[in-house]
């Protein structure tokens, strides 16, 4: 079977954590990956380019990860394996939120009310498991394929220009879903967002009991 090309795209600054350099070193794929950073202060500027270069070298799919990511090194594998197993488009993990209340960087609905003012809906409960569509995502650990920015780049322009209140990552989901594509979240996998702590679920779990209590 041929191999996959999939260009693993990481917008950055200058410096990256110690704890994501471990988690891409050690990520495993029987693909062909190119790793990409692209530096500098403009997020979405950053990711428009990362999707032009994954477009230019013919790329099968784009791995987007952020530079303050930790994640375990089979992510990649079972990400696509929900590309080989369903017919989806974009797929995501879950992750939460560096500062408090940890929430997780996932929404059930994203509507605008006016052309430049979002409207997000959050989920009430996060599953641990099963594959389950959201109306938008972080793009902090997202597989998606290729052709999905393609699309957007052929009807809207700049894929990741953000809109009204809305950051680049949510804004491209937008598009996306205006151009007939779904996003799936697979919960089932751990995902560290380093920040003064590693925030993950369990963390995040206990820190919402703590609230409750």
């Amino acid at each position: 079977m041929e191999r996959k090309k999939i260009l693993i795209a990481v917008p950055c600054m200058d410096q990256i954590p110690a704890r994501f350099a471990q988690s891409l070193v050690m990520l495993q794929s029987n693909e062909q990956t190119v790793v990409c950073f692209q530096i500098g202060s403009l997020v979405y500027h950053s990711r428009n380019d990362l999707a032009k270069r994954a477009i230019e070298m013919d790329a099968d799919f784009i791995f987007w990860l952020d530079s303050d990511m930790v994640f375990a090194p089979d992510v990649l594998e079972r990400l696509l394996k929900h590309f080989e197993n369903h017919d989806v488009d974009m797929v995501t993990g879950v992750y939460f939120r560096r500062v408090a209340p940890f929430s997780p960087v996932l929404f059930d609905e994203v509507t605008f009310t006016t052309p430049t003012n979002c409207k997000f809906s959050e989920f009430e409960k996060i599953p641990k498991e099963g594959l389950f569509e959201v109306g938008a995502c972080g793009f902090g650990c997202v597989l998606m394929r290729t052709e999905v920015a393609m699309s957007v780049q052929a009807r809207f322009g700049n894929m990741f220009a953000p809109i009204g209140n809305t950051g680049e990552d949510v804004a491209f989901c937008w598009r996306a879903r205006e151009c007939g594509y779904k996003i799936f979240c697979d919960p089932s996998f751990s995902l560290g967002h380093v920040g003064n702590h590693v925030i993950t679920r369990e963390y995040w779990e206990q820190m919402n009991r703590n609230t409750e209590e």
